[in-house]
């Protein structure tokens, strides 16, 4: 982070968690938590009073996801705070109601992915099993996590008056924002690099953009035709099976499209990857496509060859979508990710979703199935890529000045300073 150039008057303060050479094995993560939340709460707070000092005082402490700890340095320094929520504001109030009153229901379907029950909550669509944040799940690996989620929406109650930034925009999610009658959210989204905004068309947008040492793939997909390339990335956390690489590697190979699918190199991560572990077919996959340990997904998904995009669904990668107008093939692993697919497939229609076997695995005839409803000529094609024209124009113009989110964020700003006067 220390290496990229930053804006004008944005500054950097690192602080040790008291782990700088990483997590080992064993090492106690309660203790991680403890430590980290007590060295952060000390480094912030050491700031704010030097800040004062030097006649240049804290107005606001703005914090993201799982970080209510400095809500608690705010409170002592008597500085407004504000959560900056980097998900959807549907998945803010899935966590709200599970707390305040919908638990049981909640963890009824969660628990159950293939019930075709619903569960409705106030102000939401109707949700499914599967379409729940993963931590619901009491089998799931990260379920201890939800004791963090719930001690957020304690603390939000205990503020008299919560501000909570969402990075969303005021058409993308309406309703879901207007959810809950106790908290106020607001729109600040899509927060993504202005040069994103630009034209895909327009060659000056590679010079705004971060350069990477290779652009060999940049190379190859102004070689291909346009809207005929597949990207295919699961984002820089989830591990894929070694079944469900083969599997996609497989539907990848057999749909006969150009694609470009990111593999992360595993021995960079500190792991052997053995003859075992490599891809059978990836002589056929390098004929057809590219496989790359890296990309720049700003540019790729800009580029005008793009035509779909097998996510994750990361919350990042779906705005990223949503404002190139790129449709969808959502792929969701954990966390977020499954509601995020819902809203793709259901309620913005940019996009389809696939549907595992009873192991989990998403078999190759069905990849092969969601890459031609989407790509295809069909009517649901069609569907598809009007509906992402929509979209793109919609958080394209939220983002503009006078749109959504500069009406939102200038608010804010506004009434954090007023506070101060």
């Amino acid at each position: 982070m220390t290496k990229v150039p930053t804006a004008q008057g944005l500054s950097f303060l690192p602080f040790s968690d008291g782990y700088d050479d990483g997590m080992k094995p064993g090492d106690d993560k309660d203790r991680f938590i403890a430590e980290f939340r007590r060295r952060g709460k000390e480094a912030i707070s050491d700031f704010i009073i030097s800040s004062e000092n030097q006649g240049k005082p804290i107005t606001c402490i703005v914090y993201s996801l799982l970080l209510q700890w400095a809500t608690e340095v705010a409170r002592e320094h008597h500085i407004p705070s504000a959560l900056l929520w980097i998900q959807p504001a549907m998945v803010f109030d899935i966590y709200y109601f599970y707390f305040n009153g919908y638990e049981s229901a909640i963890k009824a379907q969660a628990d159950d992915s293939k019930s075709k029950c619903w569960i409705k909550l106030p102000g939401l669509p109707p949700l499914a099993g599967r379409d729940v944040p993963s931590f619901f799940n009491a089998m799931d690996v990260y379920h201890s996590a939800l004791s963090m989620f719930q001690e957020q929406m304690e603390v939000l109650a205990e503020e008299p008056n919560a501000k909570i930034l969402v990075n969303t925009f005021d058409a993308l999610e309406p309703e879901a924002l207007k959810a809950i009658e106790k908290f106020k959210m607001v729109g600040v989204g899509p927060l993504i690099q202005s040069s994103f905004l630009k034209d895909p068309l327009d060659n000056s947008l590679r010079a705004d953009i971060f350069q990477c040492n290779s652009n060999d793939y940049l190379q190859w997909l102004d070689s291909k035709p346009k809207s005929s390339v597949v990207y295919v990335s699961f984002g820089s956390i989830a591990v894929l099976t070694r079944q469900q690489m083969e599997e996609t590697a497989r539907a990848l190979v057999a749909c006969g499209r150009p694609f470009l699918w990111v593999v992360r190199n595993q021995k960079a991560r500190g792991e052997e990857e053995t003859e075992e572990e490599k891809l059978r077919c990836r002589e056929e996959l390098e004929q057809l496509g590219m496989v790359v340990p890296w990309c720049s997904q700003v540019e790729v998904l800009s580029h005008p060859s793009l035509g779909c995009f097998v996510t994750h669904c990361g919350w990042s990668s779906t705005l990223e979508s949503l404002v190139v107008g790129v449709p969808t093939v959502a792929f969701p692993q954990f966390s977020d990710q499954a509601t995020n697919a819902k809203l793709i497939e259901d309620v913005w229609g940019t996009g389809v979703r696939v549907s595992g076997n009873e192991e989990g695995t998403v078999e190759r005839g069905e990849i092969i199935r969601c890459l031609d409803l989407v790509m295809g000529e069909g009517e649901k094609a069609r569907e598809v890529r009007k509906n992402a024209e929509k979209w793109k124009d919609l958080a394209r113009e939220a983002a503009m000045e006078g749109g959504s989110l500069d009406i939102n964020l200038k608010a804010f700003i506004h009434d954090v300073t007023q506070g101060c006067n």
